[in-house]
């Protein structure tokens, strides 16, 4: 699969509704981090159908950032049927990104 971007008009449809686990990247352009995961979580989204990726630009969608309380970025929030599942805050490893998606 390919990371979706998201907005605040489809973030119902692409995170809350989804039937499967939905990993949302909220991040913004000029954060460096955010650029370090970016490939990381393209190589997720290529390798796996059982989940998706959705990103945040948080300088467009400042409402979906401040609904769900993300204060520092790279912020990595899993949804699972709707709710907020897990979330993590900084660079990550691949391991730690698909252990998120994975685990029970």
């Amino acid at each position: 699969m390919k990371i979706i971007d998201v907005s605040k008009d489809n973030f119902k449809e692409e995170v809350l509704d989804s039937k499967i686990p939905v990993l949302v990247d909220f991040n913004a352009d000029w954060c460096g981090p955010c650029k370090m995961i970016r490939p990381i979580l393209d190589e997720i989204a290529s390798e796996h159908d059982e989940y998706r990726i959705v990103s945040v630009n948080i300088d467009d969608e400042d409402e979906l950032a401040e609904e769900y309380g993300v204060f520092s970025i790279p912020c990595l929030v899993v949804f699972r049927g709707g709710s907020e599942y897990t979330r993590s805050i900084g660079l990550r490893p691949k391991e730690e990104i698909e252990g998120m998606l994975g685990g029970d």
